[in-house]
C-alpha cells in the first residue's frame, strides 16, 4: 500500500497532463504530495525527503509555469519533474541517506533493519528507482526531439519504467528475504 501511496502524485500528474494544462497538473500533484506528507504524519511517520522535495518540484515548477512560461510544452514539463526527482534521490546518495531507506525503516523491525544486507538492498532499490528516471528522461527526451513520435510513446516508456521500479521494490525485499532469512528453528545448533 505504501508504494501506491508515494506514487499517488506523480500518477495523478501524468494523468492530468493528457487532460488539462501543466499548471492544474503541476498544482493538484503538488496537493497530493502535501496530502501524503499530511497523512504520514498523522500516522506518526516521519517527513520524506522525496515527499517534502517532491511538493518543493512540483508547486516551483507550477508557479514558473503560472508566472513566467505559461506555453511550456507538456514534454518539457514532464522532463523538469523527472530531472528534479532523479536529483532527489542524487542527492540523497550524495549525502547517504537514501530516500528508499525512510520508507523501509518504517516497513521493518529494528533486527531487520541492523542486518549487514539491509543497507545494500536499500542502495540497491535506490539505483533502481535512478534507472527508471533515467528512463522516463529518455522517453520525454524523444517526445521534445523526434516529433514524429506518437505521445503514447514516451507515456508507455514511463509506464513500464515506474512500474518495473515498483515491482522490484516489492519484490527484491521479498527475494532476500527468502534466501538470506533467518533459518528454521531446528537448524540452529542446540535446537534438535
Amino acid at each position: 500500500m505504501a508504494i501506491f501511496l508515494i506514487l499517488a502524485p506523480f500518477g495523478s500528474f501524468a494523468l492530468l497532463m493528457l487532460v488539462t494544462s501543466a499548471e492544474i497538473s503541476l498544482f493538484v500533484a503538488a496537493a497530493i504530495c502535501l496530502a501524503v506528507v499530511g497523512i504520514d504524519r498523522y500516522r506518526g511517520r516521519s517527513i520524506k525527503m522525496l515527499g517534502a522535495g517532491s511538493v518543493v518540484l512540483f508547486s516551483g515548477l507550477g508557479a514558473y509555469v503560472s508566472l513566467v512560461d505559461p506555453l511550456l510544452s507538456s514534454s518539457v514539463v514532464k522532463l523538469a519533474i523527472d530531472i528534479g526527482v532523479l536529483a532527489i534521490s542524487l542527492v540523497s546518495l550524495i549525502i547517504r541517506k537514501p530516500f528508499i531507506l525512510q520508507y523501509a525503516l518504517e516497513e521493518v523491525d529494528a533486527e531487520t533493519a541492523r542486518q549487514p544486507g539491509f543497507l545494500k538492498a536499500v542502495y540497491l532499490i535506490t539505483w533502481a528507482w535512478n534507472a527508471a528516471f533515467v528512463l522516463m528522461m529518455i522517453g520525454n527526451v524523444l517526445a521534445i526531439y523526434v516529433p514524429g513520435l506518437p505521445l503514447w510513446s514516451s507515456l508507455v516508456i514511463a509506464f513500464a519504467a515506474r512500474n518495473s521500479a515498483a515491482y522490484f521494490t516489492t519484490w527484491y525485499p521479498q527475494y532476500r528475504k527468502a534466501k538470506y532469512g533467518a533459518p528454521p528453528a531446528n537448524a540452529l545448533p542446540g535446537t534438535n
